[in-house]
């Protein structure tokens, strides 16, 4: 399917709704049945009619239509948010008892789930560094059921080889789930790669309006239905209409945005690359990076997030040159129009560092601004320390 027909057409079914170019928001909890045999139906078929909007909701139904045609995937189940998605799709593939080989380093709330949550339950995990393939391989116990992929990884953007994992992953018969959200649909397609169910969270750059949140799981018919009918139904972490409406209107400027945003990127990056108060760049497609050339196989193009290291370890340094900057605001998430940044030295705190991560590290996230207008800003910060 082609990208613009995906993104303007599939699942428009505007003949129902009066010609209208942009879908309703079909904000209803409860959608009503005629006869009792029609009832009787419906409760058969939940996971393909539209019932309850806690199970399907036309709104919902064309943003996952959209969705799922953008990774290459038989169906998708839309979320509240990102990390219910998260863990709808880990939690589908695990019982007490099992083994789970995930990511080092994985987003945060990610890490709390394997770390925290599923322990209780009897689910057990090993982090590996997943810059080398062979790891997951070696951390395989006869119990493990899942491989957790996030390339990149989060904050310091590591890559795994997608194929490679995927690739030991089917030789054991353990499912591959990988969080997307940093690349899109459009730069990568890990199903494309073997992976066999992709996570996103949509309030990123499906958004790109920083105004509403989501998560999407993207599968086969038959692993989506199974979660849909346990995981899903069950914990009731869905999506309202409105919001659904909000990450279909994100759709339609996707591809724009995402272009936009990865040359203002490499711009920036070009310009920090000479900056003698960086020490380092955290960064895969900079072609110094020692796994550049796995992210020009992997991944079409670059997306806006990267982190840099600056040469002092000072706090006052550190805070003086984030605090005046003028066109970057600080916050924790990203993929809107407004460019951020996300200083590791905000976990430090009355003498106390509560993260695994040197207190120099600065996330940065690209907006839509133009480049010279962030570069003059990060000129006069520079000058500050």
């Amino acid at each position: 399917m082609e990208l613009s027909y995906i993104l303007n057409e599939l699942g428009e079914d505007r003949e129902m709704y009066f010609n209208s170019v942009a879908p309703p928001i079909i904000q209803t909890s409860n959608f009503s049945c005629k006869t009792v045999n029609a009832l009787r139906e419906a409760l058969l078929h939940e996971s393909e009619v539209e019932f309850y909007t806690r199970g399907n909701n036309p709104t919902t139904d064309l943003l996952e239509k959209k969705v799922a045609a953008l990774e290459g995937a038989e169906h998708a189940l839309a979320f509240g948010s990102g990390i219910a998605a998260v863990s709808a799709a880990v939690m589908s593939q695990v019982n007490a008892g099992d083994h789970i080989v995930s990511v080092a380093k994985p987003y945060s709330w990610t890490n709390t789930l394997l770390k925290k949550y599923l322990p209780k339950f009897g689910v057990e995990t090993t982090f590996v560094d997943g810059r080398d393939a062979a790891n997951f391989e070696k951390a395989i116990k006869p119990n493990t059921r899942v491989f957790y992929l996030e390339s990149p990884n989060s904050f310091t953007f590591e890559l795994q080889d997608i194929a490679a994992v995927t690739k030991i992953a089917k030789a054991h018969n353990i499912i591959t789930i990988i969080d997307n959200s940093y690349a899109t649909p459009l730069f990568q397609q890990p199903i494309a790669l073997g992976v066999d169910i992709v996570v996103h969270a949509a309030t990123k750059y499906i958004s790109g309006h920083s105004d509403t949140m989501g998560g999407i799981i993207c599968s086969t018919h038959a692993r989506i239905t199974k979660i849909f009918e346990s995981e899903f139904m069950t914990l009731g972490g869905i999506i309202s209409p409105f919001n659904s409406w909000l990450l279909l209107r994100g759709l339609r400027t996707l591809p724009i945005r995402m272009e936009r945003i990865a040359d203002t990127t490499r711009k920036v990056v070009d310009y920090l690359t000479k900056q003698p108060k960086v020490q380092k760049i955290f960064f895969p497609f900079l072609p110094t990076d020692s796994q550049y050339e796995l992210a020009r196989r992997q991944m079409s193009n670059n997306s806006g997030q990267f982190t840099i290291q600056l040469q002092t370890e000072n706090l006052e340094e550190i805070d003086r040159f984030c605090d005046n900057l003028k066109h970057f605001l600080m916050a924790a998430s990203w993929g809107g129009h407004e460019s951020l940044i996300y200083p590791t030295a905000a976990s430090y705190n009355a003498g106390n560092y509560k993260s695994d991560l040197p207190p120099n590290l600065i996330r940065f996230y690209i907006g839509l601004e133009d480049a010279d207008y962030l570069i003059k800003d990060l000129d006069q910060a520079f000058a500050l320390i």
